[in-house]
């Protein structure tokens, strides 16, 4: 099943900032042959449900390894089965919508 997942991972304790964690899973992310689009506060990763769950376990366990003992993370997922569209081709339409076509 073809997934869209909104991730946002959030390590809790230790350096305020989060930004060599958040570096991290986008190369875990692209490693396992996903085209993560990281905005402001998180990453919109689309594929297989399988592979995308199981990159986002491994962000986890990296970050875990990195040294952070807590991690909260929130995901929003989507799935659509009358046709198959992706995350670019959802901002394309707005895209259009706005430019007035």
């Amino acid at each position: 099943m073809h997934v869209h997942v909104d991730f946002c991972l959030i390590p809790l304790g230790g350096d305020v900032s989060v930004a060599a964690e958040v570096a991290e899973c986008e190369r875990v992310l692209a490693v396992a042959g996903l085209q993560p689009r990281m905005h402001a506060f998180g990453t919109n990763v689309e594929g297989e449900w399988d592979p995308v769950l199981a990159a986002i376990k491994e962000c986890h366990r990296r970050v875990h390894e990195m040294g952070r003992a807590r991690i909260s993370s929130t995901l929003r997922i989507g799935t659509r089965t009358d046709r198959h569209q992706s995350l670019a081709d959802k901002v394309e339409r707005v895209e259009r919508l706005l430019a007035g076509a």
